[in-house]
């Protein structure tokens, strides 16, 4: 049971993770807690659901429930959540900025734009759930007494791989440095001939990008809904703080943090107590280093 809930933890985590990046980014390169970010999952999880109404799943592949037309439906939404994330940027979050607009001021635009989007998505597609697939999977034991399906295995190694990637981006090409030396000081970063409104421009595609995915692979397990990115909200906010404001692998550790408090708690406490859990270990954490695990200190 214990190793179960590990399992899931990790799993959960994971997707976790790829929202908390987006979020940490925000809060580190935009200079606000963009409230809005966690309806990007929504939106990414129901763009790739168009495109598979359409072209269907596809055959499934091995073990898997789906085909390549669910991969190039991940890509597709990834694409098109990255310019709704810049399109929101354009027509309110710029608008603010240029009117020097305080962060609060942000913050509060922020839960306005989350309303706003998360309503039209009931608007479209209504308030009830979808499935990618319909496509029965046996469970395969991983580890002993691990047992996973084969989709899970597929979003825990995707995220990977994408994690490691970004890590890669962020370090060695020109737009990741001028994006690192946005979140360590703007001022400086414009003395040094850096475009601004540009690293702001890709902050929002990449963080919307990684949201898209993020809901997608909470369609796969198991359903995508008008409130997952909701029901995410709060998660994605106690990775990205927990691991450190501005730090990819803080915000990778947290989310996996966050993921194996949730899924472990239920062995101990009432589920219902299950979302208090992350916040319980935030506040341990924050106590004996208000930083954050990777972040540095003020």
């Amino acid at each position: 049971m214990l190793a179960q809930s590990l399992a899931d933890g990790i799993l959960t985590g994971a997707i976790i993770a790829l929202g908390a990046i987006g979020v940490s980014l925000g809060l580190q390169i935009l200079r606000f807690a963009n409230f809005a970010h966690a309806e990007l999952v929504t939106w990414g999880g129901y763009l790739a659901l168009v495109f598979v109404t359409f072209a269907g799943p596809g055959t499934p592949t091995g073990p898997f429930s789906f085909g390549w037309q669910l991969i190039a439906a991940m890509l597709l939404a990834a694409v098109l959540t990255g310019g709704l994330a810049w399109l929101v940027d354009r027509l309110v979050f710029s608008r603010l900025r240029r009117s020097g607009a305080q962060p609060l001021s942000m913050v509060f635009a922020s839960f306005g734009a989350a309303l706003v989007m998360r309503h039209v998505v009931v608007l479209i597609w209504g308030s009830g759930s979808y499935f990618y697939t319909s496509e029965l999977q046996i469970a395969l034991e991983v580890l002993p007494g691990v047992r996973m399906l084969p989709d899970q295995l597929f979003i825990l190694g995707l995220t990977l791989l994408v994690v490691t990637g970004l890590h890669l981006y962020l370090t060695h090409s020109r737009t990741g440095m001028a994006m690192r030396a946005m979140a360590e000081s703007p001022a400086l970063a414009r003395v040094c001939g850096i475009e601004v409104e540009a690293v702001v421009r890709w902050t929002w595609i990449l963080s919307g990008a990684l949201a898209a995915m993020a809901g997608v692979f909470m369609g796969l397990s198991p359903q995508i809904h008008p409130e997952m990115g909701l029901s995410l909200m709060l998660a994605l906010f106690a990775a990205a703080i927990l691991g450190g404001v501005g730090s990819l692998v803080g915000a990778v550790v947290g989310g996996l943090l966050v993921g194996l408090a949730e899924n472990l708690s239920v062995l101990f406490v009432d589920p219902g107590y299950k979302t208090a859990m992350p916040f319980l270990l935030l506040l341990l954490v924050l106590a004996v280093r208000p930083q954050g695990l990777f972040g540095d200190k003020a």
